[in-house]
């Protein structure tokens, strides 16, 4: 039976009236009229994304309003526009912390937003800090170190083959056929490349050779849990056997996304990805990816806590669609979520009542 969707109002200062959601975000279309390439704003969104929000937010009964890049973000609230909500997938444009940029604004004004914290957002940006938090809680990760300058090539000390990619990139950037690493000389040339071409340190991990997997996580501390996990197969005539930018960019080709067969080998793959989720303290949703390594058991790669939302090529929305839940729902309980976190605001400064 369909429903009708029922309108939303917020718990205070906005009774009897629908919520206005500002949408936050970065349009891949605006930075390529600047001159920035393909590949530098690959993370950012497509039209067809902020229209497919727009519209499955007003559907949801929801007023909605564009606002833009976190520049613009920064405009508006120094000129006193305010937003009931707002919706925040911004990846920014620089710096390893440029993901937290807009959720520090949002608190810096008092606004509630959805995902992440900026800690959470910076912590995950930065995959060695990352893997460092998910071996203090005692969960599986690749072996890794940073590798800095070439000075730090001589220190590696990790077992072959190895896989290096840029610190903090996302969308398979500085990933390439070249990133599997089978001797010291070929490590070396690879880190090279990668500081040269991104001015950051290198991620070196040991390799794991097993099947890879993306799970999707919903809601916040003890309230989330898995919607669902995705498995990756990669084709062989794909021009890297890795999951690397030019395979994302043409995955209709080169990829096969299917349900991971349910099993004891799914339940501890989306039992490390909820820890994970819950250990780094995402909020509202993340996707976890995941690989086996070489004795099959699950390890962890990298965590996004703000994953893409295109109702069709997203990985976020894909899972939700093979679980069974329609791209208005999963918006829904993003938005939901958000609004039930409101509230109770921890550690907020202020002085205590008289």
């Amino acid at each position: 039976m369909k429903r009708t969707p029922q309108r939303n109002t917020a718990a205070s200062g906005t009774r009897g009236r629908s919520l206005t959601i500002g949408l936050v975000y970065d349009l891949r279309d605006d930075y390529l009229t600047q001159g920035f390439t393909e590949e530098q704003v690959a993370e950012f969104d497509s039209a067809a994304t902020i229209a497919a929000l727009e519209e499955t937010l007003r559907s949801l009964g929801y007023a909605v309003e564009r606002v833009g890049s976190g520049l613009t973000l920064a405009g508006q609230l120094a000129a006193g526009k305010r937003w009931d909500l707002v919706f925040n997938f911004a990846e920014g444009l620089y710096g390893r912390s440029r993901e937290a940029q807009v959720p520090a604004l949002l608190e810096m004004y008092g606004i509630p937003y959805t995902f992440s914290d900026p800690l959470v957002c910076a912590l995950t940006l930065d995959k060695a800090m990352t893997k460092r938090v998910i071996q203090s809680a005692g969960l599986a990760t690749p072996r890794f170190c940073v590798v800095q300058s070439s000075s730090d090539l001589g220190s590696v000390n990790l077992g072959y083959p190895l896989f290096a990619k840029p610190l903090a990139e996302g969308t398979g950037k500085g990933v390439d056929g070249r990133s599997r690493v089978e001797s010291s000389a070929e490590l070396g040339k690879v880190c090279i490349r990668l500081l040269e071409r991104f001015r950051q340190p290198v991620l070196v991990e040991e390799y794991l050779p097993g099947r890879e997997f993306t799970t999707a996580i919903l809601g916040t501390g003890p309230d989330a849990a898995v919607l669902g996990t995705m498995e990756i197969a990669i084709h062989k005539d794909a021009p890297a056997a890795d999951y690397s930018y030019e395979v994302k960019e043409l995955c209709e080709q080169f990829v096969t996304y299917f349900p991971m067969p349910r099993g004891s080998l799914r339940e501890e793959v989306e039992t490390l990805a909820l820890q994970a989720h819950r250990v780094l303290e995402c909020r509202d949703t993340s996707r976890v990816d995941i690989r086996l390594d070489a004795r099959g058991r699950p390890a962890f790669i990298e965590i996004n806590p703000l994953p893409g939302m295109h109702p069709t090529h997203s990985d976020l929305p894909m899972i939700a669609t093979q679980e069974g839940m329609a791209y208005q729902e999963l918006i829904g309980r993003i938005v939901r979520s958000a609004l039930a976190r409101q509230e109770s605001t921890p550690c907020r400064a202020g002085k205590s009542a008289s």
